[in-house]
């Protein structure tokens, strides 16, 4: 690790400090929470390419990007008389100890399910959902991704017993939507078609959720992928002075399969 500056925590606090002065920066100064909300979910995306990348230079970096934007909107909020650094401090603290009965309490646990069920009772102790109108669908925040928000979801009603029996239900369900697809698109209706490709996309998750596989982390592996098999061709096809455009798909699907073969190969 490198400690070569020693700079404190509270350092940031007064770059921020400075930066928000009347002769600071003008940019920073115009910044509301909307927009550092925006920052931080950007940043937070990044943290998690760092973490695929299995990169600590990457990731000490972008979790700095995280605490920066964080303090950020601490001191939009400490300047409305909202909170301070103090409070978010003291009330996460608090939320842990009381989430954990079984390490900073007498809870007796045996296993992982019975420190989710016993989270699960504190929460709603705590009055967060009737805070939120009472539904378990409630309380999932509206600017999650998609995927991320249709597994909590489809698992929240799981729980309550609204689910397959198994594995091989979904698999069906989701032959059933695929034909429903199909006769969407035959007919051509957009209306239609874009409700039934919905369908598929929440089928797919729930199979995700059955085979204990995460739906955002099941995309991005297949995005890299295609990246890395695309990426093949066009160098291949640059090497004879040629672009995807230029060659049939013809060539461009035997290519596709080289790139598959050369990954097995290398796997």
């Amino acid at each position: 690790m490198n400690n070569q500056h020693n700079y404190s925590f509270g350092k940031i606090s007064e770059i921020i400090d400075r930066l928000k002065a009347p002769d600071g920066c003008l940019w920073d100064r115009q910044q509301k929470k909307e927009d550092v909300g925006r920052y931080l979910m950007e940043e937070v995306c990044e943290v998690i390419d760092a973490i695929d990348e299995d990169s600590p230079d990457a990731l000490k970096e972008e979790l700095g990007d995280v605490l920066f934007q964080i303090l950020f909107l601490v001191k939009l909020s400490e300047e409305r008389g909202e909170f301070s650094i103090s409070d978010v401090v003291d009330g996460v603290s608090e939320k842990m100890i009381r989430r954990h009965p079984h390490v900073f309490g007498n809870a007796e646990v045996n296993n992982v399910e019975d420190i989710l069920s016993n989270w699960k009772k504190i929460k709603g102790r705590e009055g967060k959902n009737e805070r939120e109108g009472g539904s378990l669908l409630r309380g999932i925040p509206r600017s999650l991704p998609l995927l991320m928000t249709a597994h909590k979801i489809t698992g929240r009603a799981a729980r309550e017993g609204f689910d397959w029996r198994d594995t091989n239900g979904v698999i069906e369900k989701i032959g059933e939507e695929m034909a429903e697809l199909r006769e969407a698109v035959s007919g051509g209706r957009k209306d239609c078609i874009e409700s039934e490709i919905g369908d598929m996309f929440l089928s797919l998750v729930n199979l995700c959720r059955f085979t204990q596989t995460d739906p955002e982390h099941a995309l991005r592996s297949s995005l890299k992928k295609f990246a890395r098999r695309f990426l093949f061709i066009e160098e291949t096809l640059r090497k004879a002075g040629q672009s995807p455009r230029d060659v049939s798909p013809e060539t461009l699907d035997d290519l596709w399969n080289t790139a598959k073969r050369i990954e097995k190969g290398n796997s």
